[in-house]
């Protein structure tokens, strides 16, 4: 897993986790990485330095441990600020995510999944060769690209990330 500390257009910064490189860009590509503060799809990643572990050297004593320099009093470091944490998944993110679970549960529960035959089946319905019916199945982006040009109604089912298989 990676994280990545994230920026939007608007300027929030948080962090979010990616089983890899190519599936955050995958993702972004698809506008799937939101902002959780605004909802913005312009996510970038932030400049980050490798977080790398060095095994030659020996840890820097705590500060508590180091002796003072001469004449000067031992001073405590001030406390770093605590920012206030940023869900990975705002509230109306996660709403909209349960709303197209579930439709996708009620269309494949309520359809017939036709498998490749679907851009040639619809395109049959659509002329009037077949009774219609609500079908769901494969389709190429050259196949939806036509069956669109030819004004057939076809929207893509929608998957989450989290349900690919």
């Amino acid at each position: 897993m990676i994280r990545y500390t994230l920026n939007c257009a608007v300027g929030h910064q948080f962090e979010s986790w990616f089983p890899s490189s190519a599936s955050f860009d995958a993702q972004q590509s698809r506008g799937l990485v939101t902002c959780p503060a605004c909802g913005s799809a312009q996510v970038e990643k932030a400049v980050m330095a490798p977080s790398v572990a060095r095994t030659d050297r020996a840890p820097a004593p705590a500060v508590e441990d180091a002796p003072p320099a001469a004449g000067v009093p031992a001073v405590a470091p001030a406390p770093a600020p605590v920012e206030a944490p940023v869900p990975v998944m705002s509230r109306p993110d996660s709403e909209l995510r349960a709303l197209l679970r579930e439709l996708r549960e009620q269309i494949v529960k309520t359809s017939d999944y036709v498998g490749d035959d679907f851009a040639d089946l619809a395109r049959k319905m659509h002329e009037g060769e077949i009774e219609h019916r609500s079908i769901y199945g494969e389709a190429t982006v050259e196949e939806v690209k036509a069956l669109r040009e030819d004004d057939v109604e076809v929207l893509p089912l929608p998957v989450l990330p989290e349900d690919r298989n």
